[in-house]
């Protein structure tokens, strides 16, 4: 006798992170519908992004964002999974035709921690040491504090990086808060950066969930999931992003806060070396309307000429 299809298949990338969010999607899907969670399966799927975690380029050398997401898309839209697990800075604004972002868990810590093994903070690193990242954003913003600083290439998953700092390959590096907290690692953050200083990567610390735009009852069974003010957050810091996805390649950070019903988006462009960098904010009740606006406004302060001139090196 065949045994019954499961209720739900989940895609994920296979690092210790994507498998830890992956498997709280499972555990809450379980709990929302009252199925035994192994009814609810886990498919790992290997990403372009995975394959070159060993070459340390950036995403916007090798791809983008979607070098994360193209293969548990495609795994999707195959039929082989229901749903796609992603950390939400990694999920391009362009979805692919046929894919819809539908849910967002409960943010978690939008902030960056500061690790390092020798030096309690950024400020007393010391000069001209090696801060390792390979984020364009985290490169910016570092250098916009400590100019004397070298950027080197740093890539991997968190066990990887704490050990490429003991082995002397960078003196410091950044990773999200968000993904230490859900590995039980939080306790490695050095430092936790201010946010208004460090401004987060768009979408950072939540979780996103993906199905195919004509699974009505998956987009339904997921919906049970969702955190309506993460969504609302994400919705607009996306926008903002969409914006300006289309006119540069500068480090982008995000920030918003959302108070009675109000949201507050704030928004930086900087210039790869971190010597210029623009900010704008708004206010309202639409968080697309919000984003739009903070991305427009960006643009314009920045300007075509200066916009072209860092896509041109990027």
């Amino acid at each position: 006798m065949q045994s019954p299809p499961p209720f739900a298949r989940i895609g994920t990338r296979g690092s210790p992170l994507a498998l830890a969010q992956a498997r709280l999607v499972r555990k809450l899907l379980s709990q929302a519908h009252g199925v035994p969670e192994d009814d609810i399966t886990i498919e790992v799927i290997s990403t372009g992004g995975d394959r070159t975690q060993a070459s340390n380029a950036s995403l916007i050398e090798i791809g983008g964002k979607g070098l994360f997401t193209k293969e548990i898309d495609e795994a999707m839209l195959s039929g082989r999974v229901d749903i796609g697990v992603h950390s939400s800075k990694d999920v391009a604004t362009r979805l692919p035709e046929g894919i819809k972002l539908v849910a967002f868990l409960e943010r978690e810590d939008v902030r960056d921690a500061f690790m390092s093994v020798k030096v309690q903070s950024l400020d007393h690193v010391a000069e001209r040491a090696k801060f390792g990242t390979s984020s364009i954003r985290r490169a910016a913003q570092v250098l916009r504090q400590r100019p004397d600083l070298e950027i080197v290439p740093f890539r991997g998953n968190v066990g990887t990086r704490l050990q490429k700092l003991l082995d002397g390959v960078a003196d410091a590096t950044m990773l999200a808060q968000a993904g230490l907290n859900r590995l039980g690692e939080g306790h490695r953050a050095t430092a936790l950066l201010d946010p208004e200083i460090f401004m987060p990567a768009p979408a950072q610390g939540a979780i996103g969930i993906a199905v195919r735009s004509d699974d009505a009852r998956m987009e339904g069974l997921i919906a049970a999931l969702d955190h309506q003010p993460t969504h609302t957050a994400i919705a607009a810091e996306r926008a903002m992003l969409a914006v300006l996805d289309g006119s540069c390649r500068t480090p982008v950070g995000a920030l918003s806060r959302l108070e009675n019903g109000v949201l507050s988006l704030k928004g930086q462009i900087l210039s790869l070396d971190g010597k210029t960098a623009f900010d704008s904010e708004a206010t309202g009740s639409d968080p697309l309307v919000i984003g739009r606006q903070v991305g427009d406004d960006l643009i314009a302060q920045a300007g075509t000429e200066w916009l072209a001139q860092w896509a041109a090196t990027s």
